[in-house]
């Protein structure tokens, strides 16, 4: 992006070469386009730009237009490239841990940054059984809120986290005790951790389920991660494991639990919470669960 403002005075002049066709990839639905135009798809094609909850919020997006008979069946994710623009923007903000990140951990200093792309199929119940598809799991509820707290910073009470996953839980018809494993936002940085860790404390009433940040393993692949974690919920539901949360030491101590630290295999995933939360405040929680 830095690269590209420099040859923007050549791009408008009518004599621009094909050098600069990638100019045109800048467009934050270029892929999603992309992906149509090779799938020959020809029906309701958009792109949601939420920053690290844009793939949470295309799946809820897609679920929705399933749930209200627009679409039989939908192809959501997202997908987030590596660039300078992006590795000087995180540190300039001051949150990049130049070690392995250490989510949810007292000594947690920052994020990495992750490259990464996911995309799933949804559809409806009727869509799938007409093709016996195998279903994988059900999006149970979801939910979105914003805090408006800061650009950057999540609320220090984890408020509009707390109200993404309550309105999921809501939607879902289940009770926060049914819900086996969250996949944590996690990032690492000390803004986050903690004010997540204080959200779930809220929504679970101090009884924490099982969870962990899988971004111990992928670092935080940005728009692309709610669809990671989505496939990484789903596949937990599947063959009943839990990932654990890598580089944990010590627990935060104003929540004093902590996350799932080594893999849990052979325990029965009925219902996963998958939390995205971005810049701006922008919070959404997905529910997956087992198909019935």
């Amino acid at each position: 992006m830095c690269s590209s403002e420099d040859l923007y005075l050549d791009f408008v002049n009518e004599n621009y070469n094909n050098n600069l066709e990638y100019i045109n990839t800048h467009d934050c639905g270029d892929s999603t386009e992309k992906i149509a135009e090779n799938l020959g798809l020809k029906g309701f094609i958009t792109t949601i730009s939420t920053a690290c909850s844009s793939s949470a919020n295309a799946i809820m997006l897609g679920s929705r237009l399933i749930k209200n008979n627009i679409a039989d069946r939908v192809i959501v994710g997202g997908t987030d490239a590596l660039s300078k623009f992006t590795l000087n923007g995180f540190n300039t903000l001051m949150i990049l841990d130049r070690e392995l990140c250490k989510p949810f951990d007292e000594n947690r200093v920052g994020l990495n940054i992750g490259e990464a792309a996911a995309f799933l199929v949804i559809e409806s119940e009727n869509s799938c059984k007409s093709r016996n598809a195998k279903i994988y799991c059900e999006i149970k509820g979801y939910g979105n809120a914003n805090d408006a707290f800061h650009q950057t910073a999540s609320s220090p009470d984890g408020f509009g986290a707390s109200m993404a996953m309550q309105k999921a839980l809501v939607m879902s018809g289940l009770t926060s005790e049914m819900i086996d494993y969250v996949n944590v936002h996690g990032t690492g940085t000390p803004n986050n951790d903690l004010s997540e860790g204080k959200a779930l404390a809220t929504v679970f009433n101090n009884k924490i389920p099982y969870f962990s940040s899988t971004k111990s393993f992928t670092g935080h692949t940005l728009g692309a991660a709610g669809a990671v974690e989505a496939v990484i919920s789903t596949l937990a539901i599947n063959y009943n494991f839990i990932p654990p949360n890598l580089n944990f030491q010590n627990s935060i101590v104003e929540l004093g639990f902590k996350p799932v630290t080594k893999l849990m295999k052979d325990i029965k995933i009925n219902n996963v919470l998958s939390n995205s939360f971005g810049f701006g405040g922008n919070n959404t929680s997905l529910i997956f669960s087992k198909a019935e």
